[in-house]
């Protein structure tokens, strides 16, 4: 791997209950972080191949380990989304690098198809800072149950020359969802749209 990692997070969102109604499922996401020092910190560079190829390696290993922490087969993920918070020494082409080329192929391989856009968020931070992660289902862009965030942060990063990288995958929509319009049950999950 050619990322140089300095700590990986993985975290579990559980609910259970919901404005005092039992939650059954209960919905679950998960976030898998990675802390990467950045190649280009501190420096402009035309060509940002390093951090294509890191998008790459990164979106197999947080794919994998998001869908395992929820201990599920790839094929029941429902959602996913990808964020990045780069550190004040980079800039956020380098996120961008990071999440737009590369990294969603290996994801949808993580999470079994993926027909939809991966919703993506990004932008610079110091320790401790957070970002929403994105969701939206996988297959169906236009599953409004599925349209949510979850919060991805670790306490120590990113540092100056740092990337924070982050991918959700959840087993389910919102809690209690009641808004209408394509059900999960309808997706046809051809065009990543409906």
């Amino acid at each position: 791997m050619s990322a140089k990692i300095r700590k990986i997070v993985v975290q579990i969102d559980e609910t259970l209950q919901e404005m005092g109604r039992p939650v059954s499922p209960s919905t679950r996401r998960a976030v898998a972080m990675a802390v990467i020092e950045n190649p280009y910190a501190g420096q402009y560079s035309e060509n940002l191949d390093e951090l294509i190829a890191i998008g790459e390696e990164l979106g197999a290993l947080l794919g994998e380990k998001a869908v395992k922490a929820l201990g599920i087969e790839p094929g029941q993920a429902q959602s996913y989304g990808k964020a990045a918070i780069v550190g004040e020494s980079g800039e956020l082409e380098h996120a961008a690098a990071i999440l737009h080329p590369k990294l969603g192929a290996p994801l949808r391989t993580a999470v079994e198809k993926g027909a939809a856009l991966v919703p993506s968020a990004k932008k610079r931070g110091s320790l401790g800072t957070a970002i929403d992660v994105p969701l939206g289902h996988k297959d169906a862009a236009f599953v409004r149950s599925h349209f949510d965030a979850v919060e991805a942060r670790v306490s120590d990063a990113p540092r100056k020359g740092e990337i924070l990288v982050a991918v959700a995958v959840t087993d389910s929509g919102r809690p209690l969802p009641r808004i209408g319009g394509l059900q999960a049950s309808e997706i046809v999950g051809v065009d990543g749209l409906r």
